[in-house]
């Protein structure tokens, strides 16, 4: 389940954002990214500053709607193959977007990608969380172990 936004001026005409507060019901990546496919979409590439800041104000109008919406980060379609060097300064240069795009918008949370067994993105969504180095933990993006329950 989730909930479907669509809009016109953009790239892709329709957007859904699946929330479960239900730890149970939280899936890994590839999990998240059949999950799309099955509704004949992909996970997210975000393409510009527009189109970040363009999730964030959904985001925020969901929170604000009283859905109940709390700590929790969203995966994202950004990813590192198993095949580039996580330990290479070259790192951050191997994350590439699940649906093809080539855009090189990034948006990390200060001091990521962090790389080495984290290779699976995820947007932060943590406003009770203390803010850290880079601010609060909203909406930058942060590698993650792939198989951990978003």
């Amino acid at each position: 389940s989730g909930q479907k936004v669509c809009y016109g001026d953009f790239k892709r005409s329709c957007y859904k954002i699946a929330y479960f507060q239900d730890l149970s019901r939280r899936v890994g990546f590839q999990e998240a990214r059949q999950a799309c496919e099955i509704d004949g979409g992909a996970l997210l590439s975000l393409e510009s500053e527009a189109e970040q800041q363009l999730i964030e104000n959904m985001l925020q109008n969901l929170t604000k709607s009283g859905s109940g919406i709390s700590d929790g980060d969203f995966w994202i379609g950004l990813w590192r193959s198993s095949d580039g060097q996580a330990t290479s300064s070259a790192c951050p240069d191997l994350y590439q977007w699940a649906d093809g795009s080539t855009s090189p918008f990034r948006n990390w949370y200060t001091d990521e990608p962090s790389c080495g067994s984290e290779a699976c993105v995820v947007m932060y969504h943590q406003p009770t969380a203390n803010p850290g180095l880079g601010g609060p933990y909203l909406y930058q993006w942060n590698d993650d172990r792939c198989n951990m329950k978003h």
